[in-house]
């Protein structure tokens, strides 16, 4: 294997030689420029794996070298060099397309990191893992294969992401694959709802505990953030975090660091951060209930997922593959369905976005004869107009089932709640009178998912 080799723009003689030394102990060669100049020389001449450069040099800034790298060496990442505490500056370099930063003083395990995770990143074709865990979006619409496009970019660097898009889109489905196909896919990827954390429990479970911190610690515990040590941490449903948590998770993000609950010293993480939300943050920013500096931390890049109403027609592909996993996990035939049910599909809203169509293509099934699924028994007439906002009072009305049927009455009044929210879990669990811990359970307990 061909050494890696780097290069790094700093005209500080002290910077470029601490640098020099960690990387020779990583069995990495380098050159370094003392300019722009003789770094855009050495970029047209010499072959590089990794650029590293200081934000303020003699001939320009590193926002400017950043932009001449990503439009004439897009093949080489490059990270900045900021000063302590400036993530003003990491933020527009990230945007401008840096890989990565590291705060001066130069803290030497997150150089380290920094230069493991870019010069790994996969190379388009590369397969490292077998095709059967590789995460895929069905569609071949136009807005499937931009947002497949800009997966393929956002993976080749470390910025922070927000992954906005509605109930059911797809958007943990697009983080894995975001995480797939970049440098840390041989480490951890660890999903949370940050809805679902009880608000007293949060800062342990994000960061750990040590034991006897608090009644009832009865050993050391290891957090979420350590969990995704050298991986990726995905933040689902983070407009649910509470302000003082908020607090905590920027102060994470700027320093790379925690501290456990009861422990007095902090512990480097090297995790990159990506999150989402079906709710509309700029809105919650503007009415206090979520920080703005977080806001602009986490949302570096912003990818939006389509609605499955945006991409009508890769509907059909969906229906199929959609049949065929439901008959092998039900172990039935592979049921039809006719042409006129999946043009009531295709005009259908489908506020629940994919998660909904799963739904009512099992439930078509159980009510379909003899495997031929028409538009009669996907049920669509009492929903089709319903389009759900974030501000809509909502009403809920059981449906009529068998009374003798009560757990059948009871998985049928907590999916139409869910697709009435869009599935929303808080949303759908205080339509049906329940805490989220209540109806977390029912979802365990009658396996819908």
């Amino acid at each position: 294997m061909t050494a890696k080799k780097v290069l790094i723009v700093d005209d500080e003689a002290d910077i470029c030689e601490l640098i020099e030394i960690t990387l020779m102990r990583m069995g990495i060669t380098s050159q370094s420029a003392l300019n722009l100049m003789q770094a855009k020389q050495l970029l047209q001449t010499e072959h590089f794996d990794l650029c590293l450069t200081d934000m303020h040099l003699p001939d320009g800034n590193g926002i400017e070298f950043v932009e001449h790298v990503q439009i004439h060496h897009n093949d080489v990442p490059i990270a900045v060099i900021t000063a302590h505490g400036n993530m003003e500056s990491a933020v527009k370099a990230l945007k401008a397309g840096a890989f990565d930063f590291v705060s001066k003083p130069v803290d030497i395990q997150i150089l380290r990191n920094l230069v493991s995770a870019a010069t790994n990143i996969p190379e388009k074709n590369d397969n490292r893992k077998d095709d059967k865990n590789k995460i895929n979006i069905t569609g071949n619409s136009d807005a499937v294969q931009a947002l497949l496009k800009n997966i393929a970019k956002l993976a080749r660097n470390q910025a922070p992401v927000f992954i906005h898009g509605e109930s059911g889109s797809g958007k943990e489905r697009v983080a894995r694959m975001i995480h797939q196909q970049g440098s840390r896919t041989n480490q951890p990827f660890v999903p949370v709802n940050c809805g679902a954390i009880s608000s007293e429990l949060m800062e342990s479970e994000f960061f750990g505990h040590l034991k006897g911190s608090f009644t009832g610690a009865h050993s050391d515990k290891q957090g979420l953030f350590e969990a995704a040590n050298g991986g990726t941490l995905f933040l689902d449903e983070i407009a649910e975090l509470p302000l003082n948590m908020q607090v905590k998770l920027l102060r994470v993000i700027q320093e790379k660091a925690i501290r456990p609950v009861g422990s007095a010293q902090e512990k480097s993480v090297d995790v990159r951060i990506l999150s989402a939300s079906h709710k509309n943050l700029v809105k919650l920013v503007a009415d206090g209930t979520f920080r703005e500096d977080l806001y602009y931390r986490i949302n570096v890049i912003e990818l939006a997922i389509p609605s499955l109403r945006e991409r009508k027609e890769d509907i059909p592909l969906f229906i199929d593959q959609l049949l065929n996993n439901l008959a092998k996990k039900t172990g039935v035939k592979v049921p039809v369905i006719d042409a006129e049910a999946i043009t009531a599909l295709q005009d259908y809203p489908f506020p629940g976005n994919v998660r909904e169509l799963e739904n009512i293509l099992e439930r078509a099934i159980a009510l379909s004869d003899n495997s031929v699924i028409t538009t009669q028994d996907l049920h669509l007439k009492s929903v089709a107009n319903h389009q759900l906002t974030n501000d809509e009072d909502l009403t809920f009305t059981p449906p009529p089932v068998n009374p003798m049927d009560l757990i059948g009455q009871e998985r049928q009044s907590i999916k139409q709640a869910l697709e009435q929210t869009r599935w929303n879990k808080t949303a759908a669990a205080k339509l049906l009178g329940l805490s989220l811990r209540q109806l977390r359970y029912r979802l365990q307990k009658l396996d819908i998912k």
